[in-house]
């Protein structure tokens, strides 16, 4: 090999370890971030703008976890003869409530987890956590609050919520997107073909972004509205405040015979007028 070859080819991309450079936010959410104007991520959820820099989320949520759930090999062919290249099924999360699924393709199997991996990042979403499990009822956050159906392809997955103890009662490609989001105890039940990694695992993630989507009064967190006591119905000023008065000081009437007096329903005696 000559002196100051590069350890790469020159006709082709070098990896993208070595394309790294310091972050030079291009969106406004970006700039934001970098100057310290949002420092959560619920901020942006908040706002309902998609997120497009994988930067984001490195600043924000430091304490992701990724896991590749599946790396296969694909073929297109073109004017060349086959192209084959790798794709890879990631997933990304935190355990505490929040997850994201991508994929990745490359010639190579580390660039196409990469890639993979930032389009999760990209793809971030919320999960909100509760006690929805009416075997339970300790008020903690451990599995969905309510019951949530995700369909992808063929494949349906539905979620309900379990008592604490139970764990994650399903296979091996929804135990994992439930983990990393933070779920700890919840009943699966999958129709199709869940031999398909990716719609099983993109049936889950649309099931647990539905909650995301439900219109519900206060908090997953709280109580329901119908199980909160109800508010006593207010009183009409004039009428509370003339029984009242009636019955501290008493009404007056006319005695029959004309003379006046006046009977107090406090008491047994009678009063001149």
């Amino acid at each position: 090999m000559a002196k100051g070859r590069p350890k790469y080819d020159s006709r082709s991309r070098p990896p993208r370890e070595e394309e790294e450079e310091d972050w030079a936010p291009k969106t406004d959410i970006g700039k934001r971030v970098m100057s310290k104007e949002i420092i959560s991520i619920d901020q942006i959820f908040e706002m309902g703008k998609p997120i497009l820099e994988h930067q984001i989320i490195d600043a924000l949520v430091p304490n992701l976890k990724d896991e590749v759930i599946e790396v296969s090999m694909t073929q297109r062919m073109s004017q060349n003869g086959r192209k084959s290249q790798f794709r890879a099924v990631v997933i990304v999360g935190d355990g505490s409530g929040h997850v994201g699924i991508g994929v990745g393709k490359a010639d190579e199997t580390r660039p196409a987890i990469t890639t993979g991996i930032r389009h999760a990042k990209r793809n971030l979403i919320k999960v909100p956590l509760g006690c929805g499990s009416w075997e339970c009822g300790c008020g903690k956050k451990h599995t969905v609050p309510i019951k949530v159906i995700g369909h992808n392809g063929s494949v349906v997955i539905t979620l309900k919520p379990a008592p604490r103890g139970v764990g994650i009662v399903s296979n091996d490609v929804v135990k994992k997107v439930l983990a990393l989001a933070g779920v700890k105890d919840a009943w699966a039940f999958s129709r199709g073909k869940t031999s398909n990694v990716y719609n099983s695992a993109m049936a889950v993630f649309k099931a647990l972004d539905s909650l995301n989507r439900m219109k519900f009064v206060g908090s997953w967190e709280t109580e329901e509205p119908s199980q909160q006591p109800e508010a006593e119905a207010p009183k009409a000023e004039g009428a509370g405040e003339g029984e009242d008065k009636g019955k501290e000081t008493g009404t007056g009437e006319t005695g029959s015979d004309g003379s006046g007096a006046v009977e107090t329903t406090g008491g047994n005696e009678n009063k001149a007028a």
